[in-house]
């Protein structure tokens, strides 16, 4: 008898995620519906099952994760590889600790030892994550892609 409440409970649970579940399928953004996924409460009460739809955070959308990259928690569910903008106007090159202003206002630090002299005009950026946490700044035109570290 005690196994057959179980069976039940565990059975009304899985029943009241149904619902979280195919609202996340229905997602097309993959990094918004992992967050979806990841957002459905495990266990959730049986009281669920009984009408009342599970709560599920909203998604971040792509424009939220590019606000947001390189300012992440480290255990942030949802981050991206990488994002893409410019620098405005003539771009010089950089020097170690080197505040460098996107187009999209985020603000990097160059957060390596390199430097390098160039001659661009609104050079488009590509910030990326490598292995162990680094993050890199490929600027078109450059030879190397400096480590960097967002300050605003």
């Amino acid at each position: 008898m005690k196994s057959l409440l179980a069976l039940m409970l565990v059975s009304t649970a899985a029943m009241a995620d149904d619902g979280a579940m195919l609202r996340c399928r229905q997602l097309t953004d993959a990094p918004a519906r992992l967050a979806c996924y990841d957002a459905i409460q495990l266990g959730a009460p049986v009281a669920a099952a009984a009408g009342a739809a599970p709560a599920v955070a909203a998604a971040p959308t792509r424009a939220d994760l590019e606000r947001s990259f390189g300012k992440e928690q480290l255990v942030a569910p949802v981050k991206l590889d990488s994002i893409e903008t410019s620098i405005n106007g003539e771009f010089d090159g950089w020097v170690p600790n080197q505040r460098i202003r996107l187009a999209n206002g985020q603000v990097w630090m160059i957060a390596d030892d390199s430097q390098e002299n160039l001659s661009l005009n609104n050079p488009k950026v590509k910030i990326e994550r490598g292995l162990m946490g680094a993050i890199f700044m490929d600027i078109d035109g450059a030879r190397s892609a400096p480590r960097v570290k967002r300050v605003k």
